[in-house]
């Protein structure tokens, strides 16, 4: 029976139980997250908003399974009306941003203030912020020569899928989708590698693909003509999607997996070869080569976990949109609730019944 009841917790029940406690405990703000994942990410942004007088824990939206998405972590939850001042939603934008109002779920997201979205399309676009790359790699292998301008490469990579992009988003809006969909869509755009000593040779490969793609488009949905330009403009001075930032909208793992990653491995593979032959060179006897080489090989790290553990995307212009989401949300709050404290038996998903 109590964990009938404990299964019915939500915001109602935290701001109620709040004013119980002490009047100077610090608060809390439950903020559930789609996946493990998305943890580490939240947690680098609502730092920000701690203060002494609140905080936020937070938490998968399910203890009973490890559904992933944000369909998992969310639609109990709104369909039973659980979110609230003590308890929020911090989820991936997916195409819901770019889709606006079309879906139910969609319109749910980009209105709550309860909810806080991402505006690109995941996190794993923010960890493959363009301006950070080098970065990466720094961390990834301890070396810092420059090799590839990556903003330049991915700002050109972001131009030329842009117009097919379009298409995509055209083809969900007027319910298209099914013609070409995103899985379409990303099986067009993604690298199977690319040679960075030429890398212009890769993104022409790209070129001609989305350029053959496209036309096979306008011959089977001439009535695009007029709409197409029209969500173009939408796209790019309403919701800020510009030609040159488009990679911050496509599928993440399809971002981080088939282009940044194919990106990034090569380069600093040649990198890490080229620190260990220096240490080869620089070594005065076989011994210390051995030392220095072991603990360099172990200081360095695969690109893939340092992309995962990025953080260095927080001058991106996308994420003040989620700031400013955030200090809405914080601005509505009539009153701070205060702390309450977990025990074994408290689920983190209420149960909508």
């Amino acid at each position: 029976m109590a964990r009938r009841l404990n299964q019915n917790l939500n915001s109602a029940y935290f701001e109620a139980a709040n004013h119980l406690r002490p009047s100077r405990a610090r608060s809390r703000i439950v903020a559930y997250v789609e996946s493990f994942d998305d943890i580490a990410f939240w947690r680098s942004i609502l730092d920000d908003y701690e203060t002494e007088s609140r905080y936020f824990e937070i938490k998968l939206p399910s203890r009973d399974n490890l559904g992933k998405g944000k369909r998992q972590a969310l639609l109990n939850l709104m369909n039973a009306d659980q979110l609230g001042e003590a308890m929020i939603a911090c989820v991936d934008a997916d195409y819901d941003y770019l889709l606006q109002d079309t879906r139910e779920e969609g319109r749910f997201i980009n209105h709550s203030p309860y909810v806080i979205h991402t505006f690109v399309y995941a996190i794993e676009n923010y960890q493959c912020y363009a301006p950070s790359l080098h970065r990466v790699v720094v961390t990834a292998t301890l070396n810092d020569r420059p090799t590839l301008d990556f903003e330049a490469f991915m700002s050109e990579y972001s131009k030329i899928i842009w117009p097919l992009f379009v298409w995509n988003i055209w083809c969900y809006r007027h319910d298209k989708y099914k013609t070409f969909t995103m899985m379409d869509f990303c099986g067009f755009i993604s690298f199977r590698n690319i040679n960075t000593r030429q890398p212009e040779e890769s993104l022409a490969l790209l070129r001609r693909r989305v350029n053959q793609k496209i036309a096979w488009l306008q011959r089977h949905f001439p009535e695009a003509k007029k709409s197409y330009p029209d969500l173009r403009t939408e796209l790019q001075e309403k919701l800020g999607v510009t030609p040159e930032t488009t990679y911050l909208y496509i599928q993440g793992h399809t971002l981080f997996e088939n282009v940044v990653t194919p990106l990034l491995e090569p380069i600093c593979t040649m990198l890490r070869k080229e620190r260990e032959r220096e240490i080869r060179e620089l070594a005065m006897h076989a011994k210390q080569r051995q030392c220095e080489l072991s603990g360099y090989q172990h200081s360095v790290m695969p690109v893939e976990i340092v992309l995962k553990k990025n953080t260095a995307f927080k001058d991106a212009p996308q994420m003040q949109q989620v700031r400013d989401r955030i200090e809405h949300f914080l601005s509505i709050t009539s009153q701070q609730p205060e702390p309450i404290h977990d025990t074994d038996q408290e689920p983190l998903t209420p149960n909508p019944s």
